[in-house]
């Protein structure tokens, strides 16, 4: 057993060796482009911006009526140049066109995690964003001008899209946002209104960066 001075200088050079502990605030790393907690509407619109996929979730009309998830892929317009409106390019072969054709009601869930912006943080972490919109997923007519804008916004995140198969039936659908769910820190969900997010960034584009 050490004498007693000795036990004391080797506890002394122990706790010199071990590394300091990190600050709470390294828990997360500082994301130079994502908005401040207190900007709730400006975090809504940078997670629809800058994600390219997410849960879209319909009433099943294979399953009497349950919930149906499913992950889907999505624009809500040009890189830089986000307007927050979802469209998605989907086929009457899955499940999800079939139950929006039925029944209108969905709602689309994006997180923060898969940008890689939470650091080692739990994606249930509140401090991790996630932003759920509700409200119908409506057809867009193949004629129209948004037809053409909502193609160029899905093909360009997702090239691939421009060659799966024709015969598929592919149809271009968007979301109408009717509810806004966001959790962006403590304390519970953010008030936004529809109208809040989609006139937000008008003036302000490199929120809306991706």
């Amino acid at each position: 057993m050490l004498p007693p001075a000795r036990f004391v200088l080797a506890a002394a050079l122990l706790v010199l060796r071990l590394p300091a502990p990190a600050p709470v605030s390294a828990a997360r790393p500082i994301v130079a482009d994502k908005p401040a907690p207190s900007e709730a509407t400006a975090t809504a619109r940078w997670l629809a911006a800058r994600n390219t996929w997410g849960v879209l979730s319909t009433i099943s009309s294979d399953l009497n009526g349950a919930p149906f998830g499913n992950v889907v892929s999505y624009s809500d317009g040009l890189p830089g140049e986000g307007h927050g409106i979802p469209y998605f390019y989907l086929t009457t072969l899955d499940p999800t066109a079939r139950d929006a054709l039925e029944d209108e009601r969905t709602s689309f869930t994006l997180s923060e995690f898969p940008l890689g912006t939470c650091g080692k943080i739990d994606p249930e972490n509140p401090t991790c964003s996630k932003l759920t919109l509700t409200g119908k997923l409506k057809l867009v007519d193949l004629q129209s001008s948004e037809a053409d804008l909502a193609k160029s916004a899905l093909f360009t995140k997702h090239p691939e899209m421009k060659d799966w198969p024709k015969n598929h039936d592919f149809k271009i659908f968007k979301l109408e946002i009717e509810n806004i769910f966001l959790i962006d820190w403590f304390g519970g969900p953010k008030p936004i209104s529809p109208s809040q997010y989609l006139e937000f960034g008008r003036n302000q584009q490199s929120v809306m960066s991706s």
